[in-house]
């Protein structure tokens, strides 16, 4: 004897589901309740799976998730993916690390490269992250690949105003000569 189809909700019928389905904006979920609408009206799990483009499988897992979550279970989920290589701490001392810049006697450049703070991870937290992934960190937090002119580390903020030269505050008009005004 072949296993009973799961059964579905009872507070719901194929009405509530064709309503739910022309209130969605998803066009996935608008397919399942569609699906799942054509079960309540009666027919088997195989010709609404083929109505939907599924296997019966997938039907069921649409009558497990719909009945425990009702029509919102049936909206795509996103993966959880891999877990960050970086924690909120990291990502902290890696902004401030890219704030303050290198200091050439201590890390060897005199500006910060993917390549350079691939290595800085590496020896202050023993975090390996590849290249590619820590372009993507760090252009998430805001940060492009243009770099500002390299600074001494022990610049004094004020001292490069001493030394740049200063414009005319007041232009003045030369008075031109009669004769060259003339034809």
């Amino acid at each position: 004897m072949p296993p009973r189809p799961t059964p579905l909700r009872e507070d719901y019928d194929a009405v509530k589901v064709r309503e739910a389905a022309r209130k969605s904006q998803d066009g996935s979920q608008v397919r399942r309740l569609l699906t799942l609408a054509s079960i309540y009206e009666g027919a088997s799990r195989s010709q609404a799976a083929r109505l939907g483009g599924v296997t019966v499988q997938v039907v069921r897992d649409w009558v497990v998730r719909f009945n425990t979550d009702g029509p919102d279970g049936l909206i795509d989920r996103k993966g959880s993916g891999r877990p960050s290589k970086l924690s909120p701490a990291h990502r902290a001392a890696l902004a401030a690390a890219i704030e303050s810049g290198p200091i050439p006697a201590i890390h060897g450049v005199v500006r910060w490269r993917l390549i350079d703070l691939m290595q800085w991870l590496w020896d202050e937290f023993s975090v390996s992250v590849s290249k590619p992934t820590l372009s993507h960190i760090v252009r998430a937090m805001g940060y492009r690949k243009l770099s500002a002119r390299p600074r001494h580390h022990a610049q004094k903020p004020g001292a490069i105003e001493g030394f740049k030269k200063v414009s005319q505050t007041s232009w003045r008009r030369s008075r031109a000569k009669r004769s060259s005004m003339s034809p």
